[in-house]
């Protein structure tokens, strides 16, 4: 068992990690061990834990929960980056959310989490064709969790949704990398018009609270768009954009928005003035 353990921390140490949290769980709380050991322990890899957390989340009356479970395990293994996208997203919420006190706590309880893996794997079955798997996985995550991101839209790794409520991203919507947001955030379009119709995200970019993006518009890597903006015009790089419609206030005020989570506007009374 300990050289068992030994490997499993060089190998994979997110997984070792996650495995050792859950035993200290179980431990302070024997009530979970049922929960625990079928979403953690019972698993050799974080990408079997994972399939099955997603599948149980996802099943319902119109498809199985072991039926979902077999197209997850076909995704990680056809696709490694997959799971790296999910252990940077797991590292992410870690790293940004102050609620976040264990790797164990995005597997298991975080419907932000939950809801980006759910749709990597929509994203996944949209790229081999199978859209109707993929819209009906998208379909499951929207009435399971508030979050209606469509099959189509790309998203990078390294993503942050706290709280996860009412989320919307459109089927040309790009998102980059360690990107942030909250809750009530619509990446939508402007009409009815067809093709690429949503917005692009830079990288390291934090989008507040209820912020609407709409419309095929950039917003520059390192920017800030404070809570409840409504932007419709693109956005250069490493600024601060407020109001309804959305303005430039100020610089980001920190090379990594999405990093330090900061959303205080202190630079409004300066470009006010």
């Amino acid at each position: 068992m300990a050289i068992a353990r030994h490997n499993i921390a060089e190998l994979d140490p997110v997984w070792h990690r996650i495995r050792e949290e859950a035993e200290a769980a179980i431990a302070a709380e024997p009530l979970m061990g049922g929960l625990i050991h079928s979403g953690v322990l019972h698993h050799p890899t974080f990408e079997r834990a994972l399939a099955y957390r997603i599948s149980l989340k996802l099943a319902s009356n119109e498809m199985s929960e072991q039926i979902l479970r077999e197209i997850a395990d076909e995704a990680y293994q056809d696709e490694t980056e997959l799971a790296a996208a999910a252990r940077a997203d797991l590292m992410a919420i870690y790293d940004r959310d102050p609620a976040c006190h264990r790797y164990l706590q995005p597997l298991l309880y975080f419907k932000g989490f939950q809801a980006v893996q759910s749709y990597r794997l929509g994203h996944w079955l949209w790229r081999k064709c199978r859209t109707d798997l993929a819209y009906f996985v998208q379909m499951r995550v929207s009435e399971a969790f508030g979050v209606d991101i469509h099959p189509a839209a790309r998203i990078g790794k390294g993503i942050m949704i706290d709280h996860a409520h009412s989320i919307v991203i459109g089927e040309t919507a790009v998102v980059g990398d360690n990107v942030s947001m909250l809750h009530s955030v619509t990446l939508g379009g402007t009409g009815k018009e067809d093709g690429d119709r949503h917005p692009k995200i830079g990288n390291g970019v934090l989008i507040g609270a209820g912020a609407k993006v709409l419309g095929n518009i950039t917003i520059g890597y390192c920017s800030r768009i404070a809570a409840g903006s409504v932007v419709l015009m693109d956005v250069p790089p490493c600024k601060t954009v407020a109001g309804v419609p959305a303005r430039i206030v100020g610089e980001a005020g920190c090379a990594q928005p999405a990093m330090s989570m900061d959303h205080q506007l202190v630079l409004l009374a300066d470009n006010d003035g």
